[in-house]
């Protein structure tokens, strides 16, 4: 079955950086987009960035374009999420996601915390 595992989030300070992971089985890796998501309390689940299956199209939303950078190894079948420059806003807990044949699969998430 699809699996979505996320990892990588943690306690840091404004400024700084993290990168996550999520590790996908359970279906043909490279034939899918891979997106991220995020969703902070209280508040709906955003649209971080998507990734090609292999890599050549990206999409971020225009208020993450410049701090966050989405990549893959598709022989790893992982896909990553670098953040840089975080700030207090960015604390959520963030999201892999994947559609197949219309379906949507969800990780469990990661929580990222970001302190002033």
């Amino acid at each position: 079955q699809v699996q979505l595992v996320e990892s990588g989030g943690g306690l840091v300070q404004s400024g700084g950086s993290l990168r996550l992971s999520c590790a996908a089985s359970g279906f043909t890796f490279t034939m899918n987009p891979m997106s991220w998501y995020r969703q902070a309390p209280g508040k709906e689940r955003e649209f971080i960035a998507r990734l090609s299956g292999l890599g050549g199209n990206t999409n971020y939303a225009d208020s993450m374009k410049g701090r966050f950078t989405i990549s893959r190894d598709n022989a790893k079948n992982t896909v990553y999420l670098q953040m840089n420059s975080l700030k207090p806003e960015d604390t959520a807990v963030y999201f892999c996601y994947v559609s197949i044949l219309r379906r949507a699969y969800w990780g469990q998430g990661t929580q990222v915390i970001v302190s002033s």
